[in-house]
Order: structure tokens, then sequence, then C-alpha cells
């Protein structure tokens, strides 16, 4: 991905906006998120060391992982759609338990 492409990520997990937030299960449906590309380039090296004692077996290996740098540049908030009602926890069968032993 080149610098200056536009990224749409519509796989959002959470929108936060001062007092309200909108936590998604696992995802938030229809919350996007509008993203320009600033290019490439890799992290620092991460250095993986294997080590066994008494048997003078070592070995040293490091590894960079690429990256692609982004700017967000607008967050798109779901439409304002009817909430879920909360499912009802299952008590009644304690209740008929406790009843039982009684």
């Amino acid at each position: 991905m080149t610098g200056g492409d536009t990224v749409e990520l519509d796989k959002v997990l959470l929108v936060a906006d001062n007092d309200r937030l909108t936590v998604g299960t696992p995802i938030v449906e229809g919350a996007k998120v509008m993203a320009t590309a600033q290019g490439e380039g890799k992290a620092r090296k991460v250095i993986v060391f294997k080590y066994k004692s008494k048997v003078r077996y070592r070995k040293k290996t490091g590894h960079r992982q690429f990256y692609t740098r982004l700017i967000i540049d607008k967050i798109i908030e779901p439409e304002a759609t009817q909430a879920k009602p909360a499912r009802k926890v299952a008590r009644a069968k304690k209740v008929a338990r406790a009843k039982k032993e009684d």
C-alpha cells in the first residue's frame, strides 16, 4: 500500500464519543473508520535467542515485522437503531431447585 491511499475499516469493535460508548458483540454493526495510508515500514528488531544448557546449543535470529502506518480521518458511527433486549438470566431453575430441597 502506497502513501496517500484511502482505507475503509469496517470491523469496528468499540465506538466512544464523550459520554456515549458503543461496544460491539463482537463488532459494531454499521460503524466504519476512514483512514489514509502514510506508507509502509518495519518495526524494531526482536531478537530470538534459543539456548539449551549442557549441550552447547545456541541459536540467535532476529525478526522485523512489516506494518502500514495509518492516519485516522473520520469515524462513522452506526445509525441509531433499536437496541436488542438483554437476555434474561435463567434463574427459574435455581429457584425450583431450592424449593425441592426444602
